[in-house]
């Protein structure tokens, strides 16, 4: 683009291309160690900007030694880290969300298969953790379906937040440096790329506030406070073999104790309740970041994308084992539900 507008020499313009589609093209792994910055840095995230700019140079440098690309002239271009960067969280959420989605769709598809299998079986309703009227597993299951449901919509109706791209706004917003039309061909040109409908907004609102983030991540502690919930009921429904409630056994991953033959913990419901918790203290973090935006710009951006990666990535990580080697797992003790009900 710049190229484009005579901004910069057609030449550089495509070495950095080149150099840049190199980087892209390289497994994570073997990135890293040329990107050593820690998230805690300037708040605005322009050290590691600069970090890109000066690896995409010294690639540049090594591809084609006879064109000297500068980081911050060349590179940087009618760009800022102040607009760079937030465009880059955005881009980054949205990511992150779209591989958090098909894990959700397979619990929702397995919890549905058991309210049909279950649908019929009956139980004892409980609530204030005192017997209620009867129940069966499968009304009880379509409630867990259905909250995960509503959790789902939750984060993706507020992720289209994320949409919204501030690029083009340079230092404070105003796109000094850039010419006119950069920032509607910036986010056309990442919509084709991310297959993603990014658009031009408010650009001092996308320096100075990341609140798409933090009720995106609202939702995402919504979800982990539900899946609590689901989680707790599991592990004392399955509490067993002898003195618990004993309506569910779940699959032993592993053994229970070396000295108590038949137990089977949790481990899973576990796993699972300890990102919730972690899940539910990020939320915090994320909302006093997002608070500390003074003027034209928040300043800590590195924190709030971090913490909010890690989060999604957590539950990423983790639902396909929870899914798998134990939802899937659950089955009925008719036998036990039959004595309450």
């Amino acid at each position: 683009m710049n190229a484009e507008e005579g901004i910069l020499d057609p030449a550089k313009a495509k070495l950095i291309e080149k150099a840049a589609q190199y980087l892209l093209d390289l497994p994570t792994s073997q990135l890293m160690k040329d990107f050593p910055l820690h998230v805690y840095q300037t708040g605005s995230g322009t050290q590691t900007n600069m970090n890109v700019n000066e690896v995409i140079s010294h690639v540049a440098h090594q591809i084609n030694d006879k064109i000297t690309i500068i980081p911050n002239d060349d590179v940087n271009e009618s760009q800022s880290s102040n607009d760079t960067f937030p465009t880059a969280m955005n881009i980054a959420g949205i990511e992150a969300i779209n591989q958090l989605i098909p894990e959700l769709n397979h619990l929702i598809q397995v919890l549905e298969k058991l309210e049909k299998k279950y649908w019929d079986v009956v139980k004892i309703g409980r609530t204030h953790l005192q017997d209620a009227t009867p129940i069966t597993f499968g009304q009880e299951m379509s409630g867990w379906v259905s909250t995960i449901k509503h959790d789902l919509e939750f984060i993706q109706l507020n992720a289209k937040g994320l949409l919204e791209l501030p690029i083009g706004g340079t230092a404070v917003g105003t796109g000094l440096n850039t010419h006119p039309g950069f920032d509607q061909e910036m986010v056309t040109a990442l919509s084709e790329k991310y297959d993603c409908d990014f658009k031009v907004e408010n650009k001092f609102y996308g320096l100075a506030s990341h609140s798409a983030l933090v009720v995106t991540h609202g939702a995402i502690r919504t979800l982990a406070t539900d899946l609590m919930k689901i989680s707790n009921d599991i592990r004392f429904l399955a509490s067993d073999p002898r003195a618990g409630y004993g309506e569910i056994t779940i699959p032993a991953n592993e053994p229970g104790s070396s000295i108590m033959p038949g137990k089977v913990n949790p481990t899973q419901t576990e796993a699972m309740t300890m990102a919730d918790a972690k899940i539910m203290g990020n939320d915090t973090t994320i909302e006093i970041a997002n608070s500390q935006g003074n003027f034209e710009m928040n300043v800590y951006k590195p924190l709030i994308i971090s913490t909010f990666l890690e989060s999604v990535e957590l539950l990423t990580g983790l639902l396909p084992n929870y899914t798998d080697k134990m939802i899937s797992g659950i089955k009925v003790n008719q036998q036990e539900m039959k004595k309450t009900s």
